[in-house]
């Protein structure tokens, strides 16, 4: 049980460490967060006009028939469209957000490494093979089907779950190996 608690608390914390570099320091995730000049009058109007929560425009109300809908579509199609995420208070909870954050990637590190007890003496590159395999299935499952539809770019995402889970699995071949 301890060498499983010791790989667990390391691989999360290399987890912990890549998602620092890739959202932090190396900022990878830019794209995906741009900037632009009109950001106070554009969130004025959100804060004036919107209630808190996700929207995606055009949308129809609630009730409209799936006919209705299909035409309002057809109507947009080569028109704007936007997906808002709006809030109404910016709040900025650091340490429970990295609590939160490293918890998530124990107990995640902690259910590969189950997986990976369940195989008959795995090697290296099982093990390595294995835990990149989870990153892109998690890379594929969310975000990437996300982006099919809403057309937001993902290629630092596969990095991510490539470059995290490469790193894990370097590390858990090698520990729980020994």
């Amino acid at each position: 049980m301890q060498k499983i608690t010791i790989a667990t608390v390391v691989g999360g914390i290399i987890l912990f460490l890549w998602q620092f570099l890739s959202w932090g320091l190396i900022n990878l995730h830019r794209d995906t967060q741009q900037y632009t000049p009109k950001e106070s009058e554009v969130l004025q109007y959100l804060d004036e006009n919107l209630d808190e929560g996700f929207y995606f425009m055009p949308g129809v109300p609630p009730g409209t028939s799936q006919a209705d809908e299909q035409k309002l579509m057809e109507e947009s199609l080569g028109k704007p469209w936007a997906e808002v995420r709006f809030h109404k208070s910016m709040t900025m909870n650091m340490g429970s957000n990295m609590a939160r954050g490293i918890v998530v990637d124990f107990l995640s590190v902690f259910l590969l490494i189950w997986i990976l007890m369940k195989m008959q003496n795995p090697n290296m590159a099982t093990i390595l093979l294995s835990s990149v395999a989870v990153g892109i299935i998690g890379y594929l499952t969310t975000t990437y089907t996300r982006s099919i539809w809403f057309e937001v770019p993902t290629i630092t995402d596969l990095i991510d779950g490539i470059a995290s889970w490469g790193l894990v699995g370097i590390w858990l071949g090698w520990f729980l190996r020994r």
